[in-house]
């Protein structure tokens, strides 16, 4: 069991990578195959394609679900809204407040 520390340094990890972002984007709106995903990313090939999905699993960011001969890749954006949650919203608040304490000091 991996523990909270672990997890964030696995997303991360992900969502460091271009290639896997562009991944997630792709997944945003319908879960693809896998060789839907190659198709889109043909620059790179399937063995690449599938070490980047092995990436966002382990980060808990796909969700991979066999139906027959296909993999099934599913977005799951948790992972994000927890980053988002734990580091993004408490410095956004920060920031807004140093701003407007900013703008208030040069409209004196």
């Amino acid at each position: 069991m991996m523990s909270s520390e672990q997890r964030d340094d696995a997303v991360f990890k992900a969502l460091a990578n271009a290639k896997r972002r562009q991944m997630l984007d792709a997944l945003k709106d319908a879960p693809q195959t896998t060789g839907s995903l190659c198709e889109t990313f043909a620059e790179m090939d399937r063995c690449t394609v599938m070490q980047h999905l092995r990436v966002l699993e382990d980060a808990g960011l796909v969700i991979a679900r066999r139906e027959g001969r296909e993999r099934w890749n599913h977005l799951d954006a948790l992972p994000i809204k927890a980053i988002h949650d734990r580091w993004i919203s408490q410095y956004a608040g920060h920031a807004i407040n140093v701003l407007e304490a900013l703008k208030e000091e040069v409209e004196r």
